[in-house]
């Protein structure tokens, strides 16, 4: 059976020809550079990289089918702690692939008894005591000791070290290490739409990715740079800063949509609203959407009329035509009068069943639950307010669930502080940029963010190994070295002193630093990665070159630049900055007339570098 070509046959049957191209394209390309090549002997971990909700699962089911036609015979397949999102997969597994055994967290007598006669999918969620149990299942079968282990951790981020900088493990990754050493070899694959913990892992911890592969999301999909572009906000985001009476507002407006969306023959319309982790918040937000709901009801024919209409007049779905005006009536008459919106409070108090958001009009509330993995169908009003001190990247991605496919761009409505609006325009800017760094190749992947803003939990970042590097503020090395003085001599002879400035392109910046040798406290080749990333960004960036000769500095006085030149690079604000000093060497240098650089990277924004030993 050759089980990729019956998955990919299966998605064409479906109707979806552009799923199944693009899912053949990610297997068969990860197949040839890094499945075909395994040498059954080892054990290798990668990173299976795409945007957030944009089909990561139908990927990972084609690179499962590449890897059995390839003569891998059993996978893990590794969910969230999360119960409903367990048996999602699970179910989605049955329905989706054909030509294997199929085990969930209880199926213990199913995988022994097929003794690997068609090759085995076992389903389980991140919880120590599930992963201590097939622990042992894969120890007393003995299966393992002379077969390859493929496992396939979605949401890999967490499945990390929680406990690293007390020198300890995690239960959870203590498990799956013992899931993945009991094997003969194993290949691991990670699979996030949020890498950002993934790639501050340091090589010797063992979970940092040796292979990265980005797939683009297919067409249709809202992402990103449909919510939040470079310049600009979208029709389809309003400020909360701006209403008078935020809930009341968006009832209506999720009245409408579903309203739209039922006269056109569809069945489910979500509101998601994540105000906060505290679940007294939650129940406090289901109260003021019941009674704006009761609202509705109560002035049907009068107010509630009035508003519904001002909010039709900006409706423009693309999904559907728009129905008239006293069709959308009807229809949300129909929905408030015979109580057909539902409120939904998710927590770890409430458990709530994914069948009771796949149909009907849905106001879901609640906090972490909301997080990785889960999926609400047909989400086209979001309203979300959650504030951290210390708000984290990934963890803000993740729980702002508006990204997917299902979404009419012309009804979609995201409610939002104009200053968390800014922090997800800066999260979306970052994931471009490593995209970008992906796409091109570029091994040492590079994040920054701005001040204020972590890239993601600090309890699975090594402090001795992740650096920071700040923006606007000038580094230079203490203790430098020319590999040729007269190289660089000639590469800045061009430039005048004559003049204040020079804008350059990052390339050239680059090549005058691979001159540069410097002590290790100054990490020239983090700032080379850096400006790797830039360039992976915007090939043609510019910077700012300063050169200045026969400066008579005295060597370890703690400052270089002059105050003029340290106020000249500081009124480039949003380029990277090189100044070239030129000592006489007569102070400490050696002697020699050594070029001294100092580099001052964009203000604003923090880079995170790891440090290997």
């Amino acid at each position: 059976m050759q089980y990729l070509k019956s998955y990919l046959n299966r998605i064409t049957e479906r109707g979806n020809a552009g799923l199944a191209e693009s899912i053949s394209a990610t297997a068969e390309e990860v197949g040839g550079k890094y499945l075909k090549n395994f040498s059954f002997t080892s054990h290798e971990l990668g990173l299976l990289f795409g945007n957030v909700q944009s089909g990561k699962t139908g990927q990972m089911f084609g690179i499962i089918c590449k890897a059995t036609d390839l003569g891998f015979p059993v996978f893990v397949l590794l969910t969230t702690d999360n119960v409903v999102l367990q048996q999602q997969t699970l179910d989605r597994v049955k329905s989706d692939l054909e030509g294997y055994c199929i085990c969930g967290e209880n199926d213990a007598g199913i995988f022994t008894e097929n003794s690997l006669i068609l090759p085995t999918i076992v389903v389980l969620k991140k919880n120590a005591r599930i992963l201590k149990l097939w622990a042992n299942i894969f120890s007393s079968t003995g299966f393992m000791r002379g077969n390859p282990l493929f496992i396939i951790d979605d949401e890999a981020a967490a499945s990390l070290y929680t406990l690293i900088n007390k020198k300890g493990q995690s239960s959870i990754n203590k498990y799956l290490d013992s899931i993945r050493s009991g094997a003969s070899s194993s290949l691991y694959l990670q699979v996030t739409g949020t890498p950002q913990a993934i790639f501050l892992q340091t090589m010797v911890s063992g979970w940092h990715p040796l292979f990265t592969y980005y797939f683009n999301p297919g067409n249709g999909y809202l992402g990103g740079d449909f919510f939040f572009p470079k310049s600009g906000r979208p029709d389809c985001v309003t400020y909360l800063d701006a209403l008078d009476q935020a809930e009341r507002d968006i009832v209506i407006r999720h009245i409408l949509v579903s309203a739209q969306i039922f006269a056109s023959g569809g069945n489910v319309s979500n509101c998601l609203i994540h105000p906060s982790v505290r679940q007294s918040a939650h129940q406090n937000f289901a109260s003021h959407i019941e009674k704006e709901l009761e609202w509705c009801k109560a002035n049907l024919k009068g107010a509630f009329s009035a508003e519904l209409k001002k909010q039709y007049a900006l409706l423009t779905p693309s999904k559907s035509a728009k129905v008239s005006f006293d069709q959308i009536m009807d229809t949300a008459s129909q929905i408030l009068t015979n109580d057909e919106a539902k409120i939904l409070v998710m927590n770890g108090k409430t458990d709530v069943e994914s069948n009771e958001y796949s149909k009907g009009c849905n106001f879901v509330i609640g906090g972490n639950t909301l997080g990785r993995g889960v999926t609400f169908p047909s989400l086209q009003t979001l309203y979300y307010t959650r504030t951290a001190k210390k708000p984290q990247a990934d963890t803000m991605w993740q729980h702002s669930r508006i990204f997917g496919y299902d979404r009419d761009p012309g009804m979609m409505m995201v409610y939002i502080d104009e200053r968390l609006y800014k922090l997800f325009a800066d999260i979306n800017a970052t994931n471009n940029a490593i995209i970008s760094q992906v796409e091109q190749g570029i091994d040492d992947i590079k994040i920054y963010y701005p001040e204020g803003l972590n890239p993601t939990r600090k309890n699975v970042l090594d402090t001795d190994h992740v650096a920071t590097i700040s923006g606007g503020t000038n580094y230079y090395p203490l203790s430098p070295d020319n590999d040729t003085i007269e190289q660089i001599t000639e590469l800045l002879a061009q430039f005048s002193e004559n003049e204040p400035y020079y804008q350059v392109n990052l390339r050239f910046i680059k090549e005058i630093l691979s001159h540069v040798t410097a002590d290790p406290d100054f990490k020239l080749s983090s700032f080379m990665a850096i400006f790797d990333m830039m360039l992976a960004e915007v090939p043609t960036t510019q910077g700012i070159l300063i050169v200045r000769r026969n400066r008579d500095i005295a060597k370890g006085t703690g400052a270089l630049l002059s105050p003029n030149d340290w106020q000249l690079g500081g009124s480039f604000p949003r380029k990277v900055v090189l100044t070239m000093y030129q000592v006489t060497g007569t102070k400490g240098w050696g002697g020699r007339l050594l070029w001294v650089p100092n580099i001052k990277l964009p203000q604003g924004s923090v880079y995170y570098d790891v440090i290997e030993d």
